[in-house]
Protein backbone atom coordinates (compact mmCIF):
# COMPACT_ATOMS: atom_id res chain seq x y z
CA UNK A 1 0.00 0.00 0.00
CA UNK A 2 1.03 3.36 -0.91
CA UNK A 3 1.32 5.51 2.21
CA UNK A 4 0.93 9.03 2.59
CA UNK A 5 4.13 11.50 1.97
CA UNK A 6 5.71 12.35 4.94
CA UNK A 7 3.76 9.96 7.41
CA UNK A 8 6.01 7.89 9.23
CA UNK A 9 4.53 3.60 10.12
CA UNK A 10 3.79 2.91 14.03
CA UNK A 11 5.89 0.63 15.63
CA UNK A 12 4.51 -2.78 15.35
CA UNK A 13 4.93 -2.97 19.41
CA UNK A 14 2.42 0.02 19.82
CA UNK A 15 0.25 -1.52 17.27
CA UNK A 16 0.12 -4.78 19.20
CA UNK A 17 -0.49 -3.46 22.81
CA UNK A 18 -3.21 -1.11 21.23
CA UNK A 19 -4.98 -4.44 19.68
CA UNK A 20 -4.74 -6.15 22.99
CA UNK A 21 -6.53 -3.22 24.92
CA UNK A 22 -9.14 -3.01 22.14
CA UNK A 23 -9.96 -7.06 22.00
CA UNK A 24 -9.97 -7.45 26.39
CA UNK A 25 -11.79 -4.13 26.54
CA UNK A 26 -14.87 -4.98 24.53
CA UNK A 27 -17.52 -6.07 27.30
CA UNK A 28 -18.67 -8.99 24.92
CA UNK A 29 -15.11 -10.60 25.43
CA UNK A 30 -15.48 -9.78 28.94
CA UNK A 31 -18.54 -11.94 29.72
CA UNK A 32 -17.62 -14.68 27.09
CA UNK A 33 -14.43 -15.47 29.25
CA UNK A 34 -16.52 -14.86 32.51
CA UNK A 35 -18.69 -18.05 31.09
CA UNK A 36 -15.70 -19.67 30.32
CA UNK A 37 -14.37 -19.54 33.49
CA UNK A 38 -17.58 -20.96 34.98
CA UNK A 39 -17.43 -24.34 33.17
CA UNK A 40 -14.90 -25.99 34.83
CA UNK A 41 -16.46 -24.65 38.21
CA UNK A 42 -20.13 -25.93 37.05
CA UNK A 43 -18.64 -29.28 35.97
CA UNK A 44 -16.33 -29.78 38.98
CA UNK A 45 -19.42 -28.64 41.81
CA UNK A 46 -21.75 -31.08 39.52
CA UNK A 47 -19.79 -34.27 39.53
CA UNK A 48 -18.58 -33.68 43.51
CA UNK A 49 -23.03 -33.23 44.13
CA UNK A 50 -23.04 -36.04 41.76
CA UNK A 51 -21.35 -37.94 44.56
CA UNK A 52 -20.85 -40.89 41.76
CA UNK A 53 -17.62 -43.30 41.79
CA UNK A 54 -14.78 -42.96 39.67
CA UNK A 55 -15.25 -43.64 36.30
CA UNK A 56 -13.61 -46.82 34.73
CA UNK A 57 -11.67 -47.29 31.65
CA UNK A 58 -12.55 -46.26 28.81
CA UNK A 59 -15.71 -44.02 30.08
CA UNK A 60 -16.10 -40.24 29.36
CA UNK A 61 -13.46 -37.48 31.02
CA UNK A 62 -16.43 -35.93 32.74
CA UNK A 63 -16.32 -39.36 34.90
CA UNK A 64 -12.86 -39.75 35.45
CA UNK A 65 -13.01 -36.22 37.43
CA UNK A 66 -14.36 -37.99 40.89
CA UNK A 67 -11.65 -37.89 43.02
CA UNK A 68 -9.46 -37.28 39.79
CA UNK A 69 -9.39 -33.53 40.67
CA UNK A 70 -6.74 -32.67 37.62
CA UNK A 71 -8.78 -34.51 35.39
CA UNK A 72 -11.12 -31.77 35.57
CA UNK A 73 -9.31 -29.21 33.08
CA UNK A 74 -8.98 -31.38 30.35
CA UNK A 75 -12.38 -32.65 30.57
CA UNK A 76 -13.59 -29.01 30.67
CA UNK A 77 -11.36 -28.26 27.22
CA UNK A 78 -12.67 -31.41 25.85
CA UNK A 79 -16.25 -30.61 26.77
CA UNK A 80 -15.65 -26.49 25.06
CA UNK A 81 -13.59 -27.45 22.37
CA UNK A 82 -16.89 -28.26 20.16
CA UNK A 83 -18.90 -25.54 20.57
CA UNK A 84 -18.23 -23.02 23.01
CA UNK A 85 -14.24 -22.25 22.49
CA UNK A 86 -14.82 -21.91 18.63
CA UNK A 87 -17.74 -19.40 19.19
CA UNK A 88 -15.81 -17.14 21.13
CA UNK A 89 -12.69 -17.10 19.10
CA UNK A 90 -15.33 -16.53 16.11
CA UNK A 91 -16.32 -13.88 17.98
CA UNK A 92 -12.85 -12.10 18.16
CA UNK A 93 -12.09 -12.63 14.68
CA UNK A 94 -15.60 -11.14 13.64
CA UNK A 95 -14.75 -7.94 15.72
CA UNK A 96 -11.25 -7.59 14.26
CA UNK A 97 -12.26 -6.84 10.81
CA UNK A 98 -16.09 -6.97 10.21
CA UNK A 99 -16.46 -4.63 13.07
CA UNK A 100 -14.29 -2.46 12.28
CA UNK A 101 -15.90 -2.47 8.85
CA UNK A 102 -19.03 -1.79 9.85
CA UNK A 103 -18.36 0.51 12.68
CA UNK A 104 -16.64 2.46 9.84
CA UNK A 105 -13.19 2.29 11.94
CA UNK A 106 -11.17 -0.34 9.12
CA UNK A 107 -11.25 2.58 6.21
CA UNK A 108 -9.31 4.74 8.39
CA UNK A 109 -7.14 1.69 9.54
CA UNK A 110 -6.97 0.60 5.59
CA UNK A 111 -5.67 4.54 4.72
CA UNK A 112 -3.21 4.64 7.44
CA UNK A 113 0.39 4.11 6.62
CA UNK A 114 1.00 0.80 9.24
CA UNK A 115 0.65 -1.30 5.54
CA UNK A 116 -1.62 -4.36 5.12
CA UNK A 117 0.20 -6.95 6.16
CA UNK A 118 0.69 -5.38 9.06
CA UNK A 119 -2.56 -5.02 10.23
CA UNK A 120 -3.28 -8.77 9.27
CA UNK A 121 -0.50 -9.61 11.44
CA UNK A 122 -1.70 -7.18 14.19
CA UNK A 123 -5.62 -8.33 13.62
CA UNK A 124 -4.05 -12.27 13.46
CA UNK A 125 -2.45 -11.11 16.64
CA UNK A 126 -5.46 -10.14 18.46
CA UNK A 127 -7.78 -13.28 17.70
CA UNK A 128 -4.62 -15.47 19.09
CA UNK A 129 -4.26 -13.42 22.19
CA UNK A 130 -7.73 -13.89 22.90
CA UNK A 131 -8.06 -17.66 22.05
CA UNK A 132 -4.99 -18.25 24.34
CA UNK A 133 -6.56 -16.37 27.29
CA UNK A 134 -9.79 -18.69 26.93
CA UNK A 135 -7.65 -21.47 27.14
CA UNK A 136 -5.64 -21.18 29.67
CA UNK A 137 -8.76 -19.30 31.41
CA UNK A 138 -10.29 -22.47 31.54
CA UNK A 139 -7.03 -24.79 32.11
CA UNK A 140 -6.27 -22.66 35.17
CA UNK A 141 -9.73 -22.28 36.78
CA UNK A 142 -9.82 -26.24 36.14
CA UNK A 143 -7.06 -26.87 38.07
CA UNK A 144 -7.61 -24.75 40.98
CA UNK A 145 -11.35 -26.14 40.93
CA UNK A 146 -10.08 -29.41 40.38
CA UNK A 147 -7.42 -29.15 43.46
CA UNK A 148 -9.69 -27.37 46.06
CA UNK A 149 -13.43 -28.84 45.42
CA UNK A 150 -13.11 -32.17 43.63
CA UNK A 151 -9.27 -33.35 45.39
CA UNK A 152 -6.77 -35.94 44.48
CA UNK A 153 -7.64 -38.60 45.85
CA UNK A 154 -4.36 -38.65 47.80
CA UNK A 155 -2.79 -40.74 44.68
CA UNK A 156 -2.04 -38.81 41.92
CA UNK A 157 -3.95 -38.80 38.81
CA UNK A 158 -5.27 -41.71 37.13
CA UNK A 159 -4.74 -42.07 33.72
CA UNK A 160 -7.01 -43.78 31.66
CA UNK A 161 -3.98 -46.14 30.98
CA UNK A 162 -5.07 -47.31 34.91
CA UNK A 163 -1.20 -46.21 35.79
CA UNK A 164 -1.29 -43.01 38.55
CA UNK A 165 0.71 -39.80 37.90
CA UNK A 166 2.03 -37.24 40.45
CA UNK A 167 0.72 -33.79 40.53
CA UNK A 168 3.47 -32.00 38.78
CA UNK A 169 3.41 -34.84 35.63
CA UNK A 170 -0.16 -34.44 35.70
CA UNK A 171 -0.03 -30.69 35.82
CA UNK A 172 2.58 -31.26 32.55
CA UNK A 173 -0.41 -32.96 30.45
CA UNK A 174 -2.78 -30.09 31.23
CA UNK A 175 -0.54 -27.85 29.82
CA UNK A 176 0.25 -30.60 26.70
CA UNK A 177 -3.86 -30.39 26.45
CA UNK A 178 -4.10 -26.40 26.70
CA UNK A 179 -1.30 -26.03 23.94
CA UNK A 180 -2.75 -28.56 21.63
CA UNK A 181 -6.60 -26.78 22.32
CA UNK A 182 -5.14 -23.28 21.42
CA UNK A 183 -3.10 -24.57 17.87
CA UNK A 184 -6.90 -26.05 17.34
CA UNK A 185 -8.64 -23.16 17.64
CA UNK A 186 -6.00 -21.00 16.02
CA UNK A 187 -6.44 -22.83 13.07
CA UNK A 188 -10.62 -21.66 13.49
CA UNK A 189 -9.41 -18.43 14.25
CA UNK A 190 -7.79 -18.39 10.74
CA UNK A 191 -10.61 -18.85 9.04
CA UNK A 192 -13.04 -16.49 10.96
CA UNK A 193 -10.79 -14.02 10.22
CA UNK A 194 -10.81 -14.85 6.21
CA UNK A 195 -14.62 -14.89 6.55
CA UNK A 196 -14.93 -11.67 8.33
CA UNK A 197 -12.46 -9.81 5.64
CA UNK A 198 -15.02 -10.28 3.11
CA UNK A 199 -17.78 -9.39 5.09
CA UNK A 200 -19.00 -6.44 7.02
CA UNK A 201 -21.94 -7.97 8.84
CA UNK A 202 -20.28 -9.92 12.42
CA UNK A 203 -22.78 -12.27 12.46
CA UNK A 204 -22.04 -13.91 9.10
CA UNK A 205 -19.00 -14.38 10.43
CA UNK A 206 -20.13 -16.49 13.34
CA UNK A 207 -22.66 -18.31 11.18
CA UNK A 208 -20.18 -19.46 8.52
CA UNK A 209 -17.53 -20.68 11.38
CA UNK A 210 -19.42 -22.22 14.06
CA UNK A 211 -21.94 -23.62 11.47
CA UNK A 212 -19.17 -24.66 9.29
CA UNK A 213 -18.55 -27.04 12.73
CA UNK A 214 -21.66 -28.11 13.41
CA UNK A 215 -22.27 -29.18 9.46
CA UNK A 216 -18.90 -31.37 9.74
CA UNK A 217 -19.84 -32.77 12.97
CA UNK A 218 -22.94 -34.16 11.03
CA UNK A 219 -20.72 -35.28 8.10
CA UNK A 220 -18.43 -37.09 10.77
CA UNK A 221 -21.75 -39.41 11.88
CA UNK A 222 -22.66 -40.38 8.75
CA UNK A 223 -20.85 -43.69 7.79
CA UNK A 224 -20.85 -43.05 4.09
CA UNK A 225 -19.05 -39.79 5.05
CA UNK A 226 -16.04 -41.31 6.20
CA UNK A 227 -14.14 -40.55 3.59
CA UNK A 228 -14.37 -37.06 4.32
CA UNK A 229 -12.93 -37.30 7.82
CA UNK A 230 -9.16 -36.61 6.93
CA UNK A 231 -9.60 -33.26 5.72
CA UNK A 232 -12.26 -32.29 8.59
CA UNK A 233 -10.77 -30.29 11.25
CA UNK A 234 -12.91 -31.47 14.33
CA UNK A 235 -11.91 -35.40 12.77
CA UNK A 236 -9.38 -35.79 15.89
CA UNK A 237 -10.60 -33.16 18.83
CA UNK A 238 -11.22 -36.36 20.63
CA UNK A 239 -7.71 -37.18 20.74
CA UNK A 240 -7.31 -34.72 23.41
CA UNK A 241 -8.34 -37.74 25.81
CA UNK A 242 -4.97 -39.40 24.71
CA UNK A 243 -3.04 -36.70 27.07
CA UNK A 244 -4.24 -38.70 29.88
CA UNK A 245 -2.80 -42.13 28.68
CA UNK A 246 0.20 -43.70 29.83
CA UNK A 247 2.49 -43.36 27.56
CA UNK A 248 0.88 -40.47 25.63
CA UNK A 249 0.06 -41.71 21.87
CA UNK A 250 1.45 -38.87 20.02
CA UNK A 251 -0.60 -39.89 16.37
CA UNK A 252 -3.79 -38.50 17.00
CA UNK A 253 -2.63 -35.32 18.34
CA UNK A 254 0.66 -34.47 15.88
CA UNK A 255 -1.68 -35.38 12.67
CA UNK A 256 -4.62 -33.45 14.49
CA UNK A 257 -1.87 -30.67 14.93
CA UNK A 258 -0.90 -31.11 11.02
CA UNK A 259 -4.57 -30.73 9.66
CA UNK A 260 -4.83 -27.41 11.99
CA UNK A 261 -1.72 -26.27 10.56
CA UNK A 262 -2.91 -26.36 6.98
CA UNK A 263 -6.24 -25.04 7.92
CA UNK A 264 -4.06 -21.95 9.54
CA UNK A 265 -1.97 -21.35 6.76
CA UNK A 266 -4.88 -21.44 4.05
CA UNK A 267 -6.87 -19.06 6.41
CA UNK A 268 -4.71 -16.65 7.20
CA UNK A 269 -2.99 -16.92 3.44
CA UNK A 270 -6.48 -15.93 2.18
CA UNK A 271 -7.42 -13.00 4.67
CA UNK A 272 -3.75 -11.32 3.48
CA UNK A 273 -4.80 -11.89 0.12
CA UNK A 274 -8.14 -10.34 0.86
CA UNK A 275 -6.84 -7.12 2.60
CA UNK A 276 -4.07 -6.71 0.10
CA UNK A 277 -6.48 -6.14 -2.48
CA UNK A 278 -9.15 -4.52 -0.69
CA UNK A 279 -10.42 -1.01 -2.04
CA UNK A 280 -10.48 1.28 1.55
Amino acid sequence: MTTMAGATAAPLHRMLRSELRWAFRRPRTIVALALLSALPVAIGVGVVLAGGPQGEHGESLIAQVAGNGLVLPIAALSAAIFLLLPLVVSMSAADALAGESVHGTLRGLLLAPVGRIRLVVVKSFGVLAVTTAAVLLIAAVGVVTGLVVVGDGGDGVLTLSGTSLPVLPALWRVALAALWTIVQLSAIGAVALAVSSVTEHPLVVLAVTVGGLIFTGVLTAIPAMDWLEPVLLPTGWSAIADVLRDPVPWDQLLSSSYRAGCYLLIGWSLTLARMVTRDA
